[in-house]
């Protein structure tokens, strides 16, 4: 089983988009192709 890492710049970013802009976490996840799963974890 492979693990995709992201690098930290991502993370932040997804993370701003979330908290700071309040756009949800479901949009979030299909817009950048991760899986919702793997964007709370």
């Amino acid at each position: 089983m492979s693990s995709q890492r992201y690098t930290p710049e991502f993370k932040d970013e997804t993370v701003r988009q979330i908290v700071d802009r309040g756009y949800p976490g479901a949009e979030i996840s299909e817009r950048l192709g991760v899986s919702a799963h793997s964007l709370y974890k």
